[in-house]
């Protein structure tokens, strides 16, 4: 069986915060407009929604890794 799970290049990051209104089930901002991910797997009804947040980060720091 298949899972997936979010992370974040912190390098590449920018704070721009997108992937938290996108996918606000696992993402949220700290103090500085950072991301911090839920590290637990996706389940697949979220799935869809992490793609999308996946896809729209303007500097595509988030990245859904399979496992």
């Amino acid at each position: 069986m298949k899972t997936y799970r979010l992370r974040v290049n912190m390098i590449e990051c920018e704070a721009h915060g997108v992937c938290a209104e996108l996918f606000p089930e696992r993402v949220r901002l700290d103090e500085w407009g950072y991301p911090i991910i839920d590290s637990e797997p996706i389940p697949k009804a979220l799935l869809q929604h992490a793609r999308r947040a996946v896809q729209n980060c303007p500097k595509l720091a988030l990245i859904l890794t399979e496992e």
